[in-house]
């Protein structure tokens, strides 16, 4: 199940400690601002409906196809304000 939350009202919507307003852009170094936040979580999921998730999608094989996600995922997505390019910090269960 995935929960999305717009504006700060989703930094609480992670798996470890709290995503912050702000943060350094990428792109350019400039300040980011929160957009919003998606949260990936079981719960609610029953045993009829499509059990995947975002960890699902590829193996996590650093010795072969490369890193991926090995847990359920929560995602900040930040808007830089000097060049509009997206960033996203991201942590998992």
């Amino acid at each position: 199940m995935l929960e999305v939350t717009i504006g700060k009202e989703g930094l609480r919507r992670t798996w470890q400690e709290e995503f912050p307003e702000t943060t350094e852009c990428v792109h350019c170094q400039g300040e980011s601002r929160i957009g919003f936040t998606v949260f990936e979580h079981p719960a609610g999921v029953s045993l009829v409906q499509d059990r995947r998730f975002v960890c699902d999608l590829h193996p996590n094989d650093p010795g072969g196809e490369g890193y991926w996600l090995h847990d359920c995922v929560a995602v900040a997505v930040y808007f830089c304000r000097e060049c509009l390019e997206a960033t996203a910090l991201y942590n998992q269960a």
